[in-house]
């Protein structure tokens, strides 16, 4: 199980100031599940409340995924190259935004979306399957698969090189 499934209010409030403290650059390959890896299997929901298995998702090719929160200002930094990525290579490469569940409902995130036009598709991690499935150390966390479904980047905070995995994924 990991911390964001865990979490109440003061452990997510620690998670935020953790987040907030560390260093604003990435820490790519060194968090969260192993490059290498098959992306696993993890039960999620879409912003209308039907479940969805995050492989049949990813499965699809090349897939970028980010696992946010509304709360997480470290996400908001991150999403300029997120729509950047997405502008670039939706065509090539499928964006899909993570939800956490810490201190947030799916409708508080299906508002967040529709306000803000966020690139992506969107799904909310109820039960935390998916940050377990994925080893989320925290929000602003970062995964690349290629088209055979195997992570070729993972890393954390606004400054990763998005566009770099990018290129990695598609050889």
């Amino acid at each position: 199980m990991t911390l964001l499934h865990r979490a109440t209010l003061p452990l997510a409030l620690a998670l935020l100031a953790l987040t907030l403290a560390a260093p604003r650059t990435a820490r790519a390959q060194g968090v969260g599940i192993e490059v290498g890896r098959p992306a696993p299997s993890a039960l999620v929901e879409t912003l209308d409340g039907q479940p969805v298995d995050l492989a049949s998702v990813t499965a699809k090719g090349p897939t970028l995924i980010e696992f946010w929160a509304v709360w997480c200002p470290v996400c908001r930094a991150l999403e300029p190259r997120v729509r950047a990525a997405q502008a670039k290579y939706g065509k090539q490469v499928r964006v899909v935004a993570v939800a956490v569940s810490v201190n947030e409902s799916r409708e508080r995130v299906k508002r967040h979306v529709a306000a803000h036009h966020t690139p992506g598709e969107h799904y909310y991690d109820r039960s935390g399957a998916a940050a377990d499935a994925y080893d989320v150390p925290a929000t602003s966390f970062v995964v690349v698969l290629d088209r055979h479904g195997k992570v070729v980047y993972t890393g954390v905070g606004e400054d990763q090189e998005l566009e770099a995995a990018i290129r990695k994924a598609l050889l």
